[in-house]
């Protein structure tokens, strides 16, 4: 748990969970819904998996190009894919998470390295690790 809060998402779910709609306190967000069609739904909207995709993505590329930035080391055109799946855990669901980290012109050993060290200072990392699965992918 961090020391001292920074900053608060807040976002509300209405309608039907995930075939309803979701708006954030600062409406930046504002979205439909809709279960993807691998689920028994129409696939008309987003998901929560493709948000959560978004969001780790988006993290953990910013925590790859601090820990870069600490050995002055540029990523340029630096890319992170991050694939999220959803399917049966026993009588519940589970999610599994790969990140691909793309690095144009950097070795993939040093890649690998900047990788590792981001995977233990990205709070999604952090908050996921343990519960769920996640590899990390370097290109």
């Amino acid at each position: 748990m961090p020391d001292t809060v920074l900053y608060t998402a807040e976002a509300v779910s209405t309608g039907d969970g995930r075939n309803g709609h979701v708006t954030s306190s600062d409406r930046r967000v504002d979205l439909d819904l809709a279960m993807p069609p691998e689920l028994g739904g129409t696939g008309a909207g987003t998901n929560p998996e493709q948000l959560f995709a978004a969001a780790y993505a988006a993290c953990f590329h910013s925590a790859l190009r601090l820990i870069a930035g600490r050995q002055h080391t540029p990523l340029g055109d630096s890319t992170v894919t991050a694939e999220v799946g959803i399917g049966p855990d026993g009588e519940a669901f589970g999610l599994v998470a790969t990140l691909v980290i793309h690095v144009p012109g950097l070795e993939r050993e040093k890649v690998r390295e900047f990788a590792d060290a981001a995977h233990q200072v990205c709070p999604y990392s952090r908050a996921t690790r343990g519960n769920i699965s996640v590899e990390l992918r370097v290109l």
